[in-house]
């Protein structure tokens, strides 16, 4: 099971936690795993080139921690949202595969 963990102080997100797999599939063809990648990684991508900010990212095999303290603004905000309505989307769809908590 994929777990994710968004961290949220008076409804702004400062960051996430993501780690573990899937389990959906076998490697490579896992949707789930597939998905997650997907959305954790274009926020990243997406803090640092449309809202210019630059996040402290820690990656390794299996987990991702992003923290953005204060929030980055509103164009951070927006990003981080996307995020997660993405990961609730996935999340209903596969809950067997994916638990996401908000703290």
């Amino acid at each position: 099971m994929i777990r994710v963990t968004l961290h949220c102080k008076d409804d702004v997100i400062t960051g996430f936690e993501c780690f573990g797999h899937a389990g959906f599939a076998e490697a490579g063809k896992d949707i789930v795993c597939a998905a997650v990648s997907i959305l954790t990684t274009t926020c990243v991508n997406a803090l640092e080139t449309v809202a210019g900010v630059s996040p402290v990212v820690k990656a390794s095999s299996g987990k991702m921690t992003v923290l953005l303290p204060g929030g980055g603004g509103h164009d951070a905000q927006v990003i981080f949202k996307t995020l997660r309505q993405g990961l609730r989307d996935t999340a209903d769809a596969y809950s067997q595969y994916l638990l996401l908590n908000e703290q």
